[in-house]
């Protein structure tokens, strides 16, 4: 038979307990995760860089710069923001891409507008404009 605990060894069980659990030691797997996340990032801020230096390269030799040439260079910003935003931990990670979102959107709206429906341009101006709000409300009541 087990003796029965006197109250000091009730009081530090219960203590051991309530305790937080001990921390889990980083592992393998969550570093090579970690890496593999910066390692993308990476590239993306690289491949961002490098398609937007070709597409200048484009408008240089055709001598012509449109609207929608500019549409893409702010494309090119917000990624490069949004990889930014990762590593300086300023601003919140999800206006980004609503950003993208939007610029995407009004992109498309300027290339397409001669051939569109008009149901499809209310619709797409619609989607901006819903994107616009949660971009607002989301930049309002961040914590970051």
């Amino acid at each position: 038979m087990h003796p029965r605990p006197d109250s000091a060894d009730a009081e530090r069980l219960a203590a051991e307990h309530d305790a937080a659990p001990a921390p889990i030691p980083e592992s393998v797997i969550v570093k090579s995760i970690g890496f593999v996340e910066h390692l993308f990032l990476i590239l993306v801020a690289l491949m961002t860089v490098l398609v937007a230096a070709l597409d200048i390269k484009e408008m240089i030799d055709t001598r012509s710069i449109e609207l929608a040439d500019i549409l893409l260079m702010f494309l090119y910003t917000e990624v490069i923001a949004m990889v930014a935003v990762f590593y300086t931990g300023t601003g919140s990670p999800f206006i980004y891409p609503i950003f993208i979102a939007i610029t995407a959107l009004a992109r498309l709206m300027v290339i397409q507008t001669k051939d569109m429906d008009p149901y499809t341009l209310i619709y797409q101006a619609t989607a901006v404009l819903l994107l616009a709000i949660a971009g607002v409300i989301i930049a309002r009541y961040s914590k970051t």
